[in-house]
């Protein structure tokens, strides 16, 4: 069997003790984490998480996980059987001041499977876990609405968010195409092509493992003006052996204000969604917020 080890990161807008304290306390952890948990902050102690908000949607018995070390607030290790394999979890926590004089934390992480999964793309399973679940911790801790906790009980696991806007739908509409506009909210260099097969581009370009990847969409699948904009969306990793994904922009009027609904589908599992619907609700809020004060 063929050991995996994943190694992640993040940058946490609160001391230690705060980010200690979100692991460790039960209340704090069903917030963000999982739907149940139960905790003994002690070497060998319960580590226990489980229910829809957790992969594989586990039942308690199922989740037997212990604390194997901890030092509050800099340490915390635990054990976490994923996909029926065992594997040790541990979480390092170090005090930074940042530019402005705040106090914030650099986590280091690391899980390693002496034996991994043996399910498709193991490594991007163990990645977008931790991904959704960091994520969903800085919403926490920041008080941000963007923390979502997805249903690992779903069998289509899919996004779908809402926003509404206080503009006409026809500028709404037409800011899909304004690539100054779309520079602007998504922070590329867009292409546009306003027509079906038409090159359609928000210029993302970025590193995974070391390869250049060109993330977001590349065509326009359909287009109804005033009302639907469809694009692809190739594998974000830029996996050429992952199918093409489509994010969906439909609109509706209400009153004198626009819905806007976003459907990115379809995903093979819950894992699959990552970080997606904390970064989509972020950019839904930001594409109000630039609409309204245009």
């Amino acid at each position: 069997m063929t050991a995996l080890t994943h190694e992640f990161s993040a940058t946490l807008h609160a001391p230690p003790e705060r980010v200690f304290r979100a692991f460790t306390d039960e209340a704090e952890l069903s917030l963000w984490f999982a739907e149940a948990v139960e905790v003994e902050p002690q070497v060998g102690g319960e580590y226990r998480f489980w229910g829809i908000h957790t992969h594989g949607a586990p039942t308690r018995a199922q989740a037997a996980h212990k604390v194997i070390r901890i030092e509050a607030p800099r340490l915390l290790a635990f054990s976490w059987r994923l996909e029926g394999c065992d594997s040790e979890v541990t979480l390092e926590f170090t005090a930074v001041t940042n530019d402005k004089g705040e106090s914030t934390t650099e986590l280091k992480g690391r899980q390693h499977f002496p034996n991994a999964p043996e399910v498709p793309r193991a490594l991007d399973l163990v990645d977008d876990l931790w991904r959704m679940n960091l994520s969903n911790l800085q919403a926490h801790l920041a008080g941000s609405p963007n923390l979502r906790r997805e249903d690992f009980s779903d069998p289509m696991p899919r996004i779908r968010q809402t926003v509404l806007i206080n503009a006409p739908r026809d500028k709404v509409y037409q800011s899909f195409f304004d690539t100054a506009f779309l520079d602007a909210w998504l922070g590329g260099k867009a292409v546009v092509e306003p027509k079906v097969e038409g090159r359609y581009s928000y210029g993302w370009k970025y590193d995974v493992r070391g390869k250049q990847v060109e993330g977001g969409p590349t065509k326009i699948l359909e287009m109804v003006e005033d009302t639907k904009l469809v694009t692809d969306w190739p594998n974000w990793r830029g996996d050429p052996q992952m199918p093409a994904q489509r994010v969906s922009w439909l609109l509706e009027s209400v009153s004198e204000q626009t819905r806007v609904i976003l459907i990115h589908e379809p995903f093979e599992r819950t894992a699959d969604l990552s970080d997606y619907p904390q970064g989509w609700a972020y950019f839904l809020a930001v594409l109000k917020s630039k609409l309204e004060a245009a």
